[in-house]
C-alpha cells in the first residue's frame, strides 16, 4: 500500500482511455478513476467528530494532514460496516479537498477505453440523480463506478456548486452567445444551467458526453456562419463515450474548429492534469465547483475572441 504513483500509470492525454481502480464493500465491485486517488492505507484508528453526518466517521491525521473519513458501506447500504483489520482506505483528491473512503479490499487497476462505460439505467441506478457515473465490465463482472462528487456534496452540501456566487459577480447583461456544455452528470448539469441563465447565458446548447458535443461539431464545421453556432465549448473530463481530454484534442488538432475557446470544468483539475490539459491545446480550466470562476472566464474568452 502506498501513494499512487501516478507517472507510472497516468495515461496519455486525450487518447479516450481511464484507469479504474476496482474494490469491494460488502462483496461487491465498485471502482473509481485512478485519476481521484491520492494513495491507498491500512486503515486508520479515527477521531470521531460531533454533529457530523452520520456516514462521516470522523478524522485521522496521516503525515500531519487532517483528512475525513466516509463510511462507504453506510452511505451505500445504510449498514454501519464493521470495521475490520483489514479494512483500507482510499484517499482521495479533487474538488481541492482530500477525503478517505473506508473499503474492504482494493482488487486491481484495469485501463479501459470510456467507450466500454455505459450509463447506468435511471429506473435502476436511483432516477436521474442515482450515485453512479457508469457501469462497465472487467475480468466478467460488472462494476459499478461510483459518483464520489455527488457523495461528498450530498455529505457537506457547502464543497458543491454554489448559486449565490453568480450574484457576488453584480449586475449582469444578458448574452446569445453560443455555448456548448458537455457534462454526464444530471444534477451537476442542471446546476450549470441555472447558474449560467442566470449569469446572462441564455443561449447553451447541453450534450450528455464528448462524443455527442463532437458529432454537433462536426455537422457545423464547414459552415461559413460556425460563430453563429458555437462560440466557446465547456467540457467535464469523466464521461461515457467520449471524455472531455478527447473531446479538446479533436476540436484543437482540427483546421477549423481550434479557434474556438475550449474552457475544462472538472473537479479533477490538479497539477498534472492542468499540465495535460495545457498539452492539447484547452483555453482555461478551472476546478468544480468554482462557478463564478467559471463566469469570469467565459466573460474573458468571449470578449477576446470579438476583438
Amino acid at each position: 500500500m502506498g501513494v499512487i504513483n501516478k507517472g507510472e500509470i497516468l495515461l496519455e492525454t486525450g487518447t479516450n482511455e481511464i484507469e479504474i481502480m476496482e474494490f469491494k464493500i460488502n462483496n461487491k465491485l465498485y471502482g473509481i478513476n485512478v485519476a481521484k486517488v491520492r494513495e491507498i492505507m491500512v486503515a486508520e484508528s479515527v477521531t470521531a467528530m460531533p454533529l457530523a453526518h452520520p456516514v462521516v466517521e470522523g478524522v485521522f491525521k496521516p503525515r500531519g494532514s487532517v483528512i475525513t473519513v466516509v463510511n462507504l458501506a453506510k452511505y451505500l447500504f445504510g449498514n454501519e460496516k464493521s470495521q475490520e483489520e483489514r479494512d483500507l482506505f482510499i484517499v482521495t483528491n479533487f474538488n481541492k479537498m482530500h477525503i478517505a473512503f473506508r473499503v474492504d479490499s482494493v482488487e486491481g487497476i484495469f485501463r479501459l477505453s470510456w467507450t466500454d462505460i455505459q450509463k447506468p439505467d435511471k429506473t435502476v441506478s436511483g432516477g436521474e440523480e442515482g450515485v453512479s457515473t457508469g457501469i462497465t465490465e472487467i475480468s466478467g463482472n460488472l462494476v459499478v463506478i461510483l459518483d464520489f462528487e455527488k457523495i461528498v456534496s450530498e455529505i457537506a452540501p457547502r464543497t458543491g456548486i454554489q448559486a449565490e456566487d453568480i450574484s457576488k459577480l453584480g449586475e449582469r447583461k444578458t448574452n446569445d452567445d453560443p455555448i456548448i456544455l458537455a457534462e454526464d452528470s444530471v444534477l451537476l448539469s442542471k446546476m450549470i444551467l441555472e447558474c449560467l441563465h442566470t449569469a446572462g447565458y441564455k443561449n447553451i446548447l447541453k450534450f450528455d458526453n464528448g462524443q455527442e458535443a463532437w458529432d454537433y461539431l462536426r455537422t457545423i464545421q464547414d459552415e461559413k456562419s460556425l460563430a453563429e453556432k458555437v462560440s466557446l465549448v465547456i467540457t467535464d473530463i469523466e464521461m461515457p463515450a467520449m471524455d472531455g481530454h478527447r473531446l479538446t484534442k479533436l476540436i484543437k488538432s482540427d483546421k477549423i474548429l481550434k479557434e474556438i475557446p475550449v474552457i475544462i470544468f472538472s473537479s479533477l483539475i490538479n497539477d498534472e492534469l492542468y499540465v495535460k490539459g495545457k498539452q492539447i491545446g484547452a483555453d482555461e480550466q478551472i476546478s468544480k465547483p468554482e462557478i463564478g470562476s467559471l463566469v469570469e472566464v467565459i466573460d474573458h474568452l468571449l470578449e477576446k475572441n470579438k476583438e
